[in-house]
């Protein structure tokens, strides 16, 4: 039950070591600690959600366009359902916008009708086609043209940085080890296997492999080539809270082939995203953006809501996603082994993460792995970091009980030197300035840390040196 970034590793077998602290890593660890499991998780990174998982659309899907009888569409519905329970269990700020699938051309309004039978088949029964009028009544910043819309009333928006803490953090206080800046360079299957790391062995009877974009080449050193990984790159551009009230819905494209395609959509933190890309790439590390996708963004979003690209951008990044040969997801028990996939877990793997663990778990117990009697886990409640909720800052209750909650540090994002003391000292913290903006905010908005910066630092590394590797960390 530790938190570990450095020095060896503990020399003991576990029952279970899931590679990968993405969303459905730490997903899946904090399901398994239900259970009387010795249970680790191995991750490359020195944070928690550092790659996939802290660069998507941060949708929460309904799943009306998945691949009816897909796996895919099986756990995003479920997915959705538990997850959308368990925000509003914990403080995980989502918002209910709803979707609006935008028709520019004859042929877009033509495939409508084809989409809702296609989310009738999925289960979902709530969509309607709507006229332009309609439309427009509804988005009057809509950019001239459109000819309709399919209204998917059940989407929304969710913070996919809080949603991954959370599920690390209940899996590190139920008695999981977490081992980052753990890289995982090899693995040997046997009894027990044999994992060799950057920070020394590590053996378990148990392995699951949730590590997204190098899920293929983990299966390969099992033994096993049932698919292969191709990293789709997508840009995102992020506009000031200014343009935010452009937009009323999540605003999306008829979907191709190779994804949903771009879209805009408003974020929690009070934003507006406009993206992505979807760029194939060989680099399984390319995560910078380019001149060519951002001017790509920008001719697609004028033509979505013109009047955004008069506003601040704040910010641009790039994501990559794990596609592969087939549209759905890639969960294979080989039940002999006892080694588990999980792998081709797209942009949908958030919404399904919760549903995808409870699958894990139910194929383990299949293959014959004693997991014992369930058990409740601790609950925990994450600091909001959702525009549409009460901030500190504005909490009364909370200054007059604890003025650190009113001392504001980053002006732009209106975060508190209290909330800054929290995330350091909390179960799983940040162990750099990036990852304190996952958990904060602070040097996320308009001027980008020019302002806060050296005050966030200071609060971060307080004796002014790099900023500090804390080497364990208990609950």
């Amino acid at each position: 039950m530790t938190v570990t970034t450095a020095g060896d590793l503990p020399d003991e077998v576990y029952d279970v070591v899931v590679i990968g602290a993405g969303v459905v890593g730490t997903a899946i660890a904090r399901e398994l600690t239900r259970y009387p499991l010795r249970i680790a998780v191995a991750e490359a990174s020195g944070d928690v959600g550092d790659g996939t998982s802290k660069a998507n659309t941060a949708i929460l899907h309904t799943g009306f366009d998945a691949v009816p009888g897909s796996l895919e569409s099986r756990l995003v519905r479920e997915g959705q359902r538990r997850l959308a329970d368990y925000a509003e269990e914990t403080g995980i700020p989502v918002e209910p916008l709803g979707a609006l699938l935008v028709a520019w051309d004859d042929e877009q309004l033509a495939a409508l009708p084809k989409l809702v039978e296609k989310a009738e088949r999925n289960g979902y029964h709530e969509t309607r086609i709507i006229g332009a009028d309609e439309l427009y009544s509804r988005e009057p910043r809509l950019g001239p043209g459109a000819l309709g819309a399919l209204d998917v009333p059940g989407e929304s928006v969710i913070c996919p940085w809080t949603t991954t803490l959370a599920y690390a953090t209940q899996a590190v206080r139920g008695g999981a080890d977490l081992h980052l800046n753990c890289r995982v360079e090899n693995a040997v299957s046997g009894s027990p296997h044999h994992l060799t790391t950057v920070r020394g062995p590590l053996r378990t009877h148990t392995l699951i492999n949730a590590a997204g974009l190098y899920a293929d080449e983990i299966d390969r050193w099992l033994g096993h080539a049932d698919f292969t990984v191709t990293p789709r790159r997508g840009q995102l551009m992020v506009f000031d809270k200014l343009a935010r009230e452009l937009v009323r819905h999540i605003l999306l494209p008829v979907p191709t082939a190779v994804g949903k395609g771009v879209l805009v959509a408003p974020t929690v933190y009070g934003n507006v995203m406009l993206g992505p890309t979807a760029e194939d790439l060989d680099d399984r590390t390319a995560t910078g953006s380019s001149a060519r996708g951002l001017a790509f963004l920008r001719e697609k979003g004028g033509r979505i809501m013109p009047e955004l690209l008069d506003e601040e951008v704040t910010a641009v990044y790039a994501g990559l996603r794990a596609a592969t040969e087939e549209d759905d997801y890639r969960i294979r028990a080989h039940t002999g082994q006892r080694y588990v996939t999980v792998g081709g877990i797209r942009s949908t793997g958030l919404t399904a993460s919760m549903a995808i663990a409870a699958h894990v778990v139910e194929l383990l117990a299949d293959a014959g792995q004693e997991l014992g009697a369930p058990g409740d886990l601790e609950p925990v409640r994450m600091p909001n970091l959702g525009e549409a909720f009460p901030r500190p800052y504005e909490r009364a209750d909370l200054i007059a009980a604890d003025p650190e909650y009113g001392r504001i540090v980053c002006h732009c994002e209106r975060v508190s030197r209290g909330e800054i003391r929290d995330a350091l000292a909390s179960t799983v913290p940040p162990a750099s300035l990036e990852g304190l903006r996952r958990r904060t905010r602070a040097r996320g908005g308009r001027c980008q840390g020019f302002y806060c910066g050296p005050a966030v630092r200071a609060l971060f590394a307080p004796d002014g040196g790099d900023p500090p590797l804390r080497p364990e960390v208990g609950p």
